[in-house]
């Protein structure tokens, strides 16, 4: 549980961090993704998603 909270902490100063520094360059990238198809969205996640448990399971090993 310990380190659940410590990766949402960790996803959610990055993600701050981004607001912070470049806020217009944000607004753009959500106005991009309000833009694109559900599909493009929903295989997107998919792959972020992919890509993260991939990194979790190379620090794992």
């Amino acid at each position: 549980m310990y380190e659940l909270i410590v990766a949402l902490g960790l996803a959610l100063f990055i993600e701050g961090i981004l607001y912070a520094v470049f806020p217009a360059q944000m607004k753009k990238l959500m106005l991009f993704a309000i833009s694109q198809s559900s599909s493009k969205l929903r295989k997107f996640g998919i792959f972020v998603i992919f890509v993260g448990l991939c990194l979790v399971a190379l620090t794992r090993i």
